[in-house]
């Protein structure tokens, strides 16, 4: 595994309020498979475990489920949630100090079998798939407002189609 190399300009969108930040995510469930790793990057309040929560729910609605509580995993590290046969991981890396320290929490079975969401993917370092979609979420304009900045591993780019068009900034 090495970090992602972009192989295009990063795709730029605009989130104007939370619930565009939910649709995005819940776009991106719609197109996620298992083996996927999709990294959330920004700073504090940036919008990673708001983009996580609708992510999550989306998988579970797909599969028949109801809501499904999804709290942050700053203290757990990890929250895994058996979806319709699959399972999402949800990591915060937050408090990691080496790429080697993530690898007690199994995050290369996770990338290998289940769909992960990981909130501060610079801590894996080397261990970021090649294959992952990176979303940077930045402040917009306004106090919910947000930027997303995509860099997209092989095959994402294929997968969004223009399913993005309505986010495009």
């Amino acid at each position: 595994m090495s970090a992602p190399l972009p192989t295009c300009a990063p795709v730029r969108l605009a989130l104007p309020d939370l619930e565009a930040t939910r649709a995005f995510a819940r776009v991106i469930a719609g197109l996620a498979r298992p083996g996927d790793t999709i990294g959330l990057a920004g700073v504090l309040g940036a919008g990673k475990t708001t983009f996580a929560r609708a992510f999550v729910n989306a998988r579970a609605k797909m599969a028949g489920a109801g809501p499904v509580e999804v709290p942050s995993p700053t203290f757990t590290l990890v929250q895994p949630y058996d979806i319709g046969g699959t399972t999402v991981h949800h990591f915060d890396l937050y408090r990691v100090d080496s790429p080697e320290d993530t690898l007690e929490l199994g995050v290369e079975d996770a990338f290998a079998t289940g769909i992960s969401l990981v909130e501060w993917p610079d801590r894996l370092g080397p261990l970021m798939p090649e294959n992952a979609l990176l979303v940077t979420l930045l402040q917009g304009p306004g106090e919910d407002a947000r930027k997303a900045e995509i860099d997209a591993g092989p095959g994402w780019r294929e997968r969004f189609g223009g399913s993005l068009d309505r986010f495009r900034a």
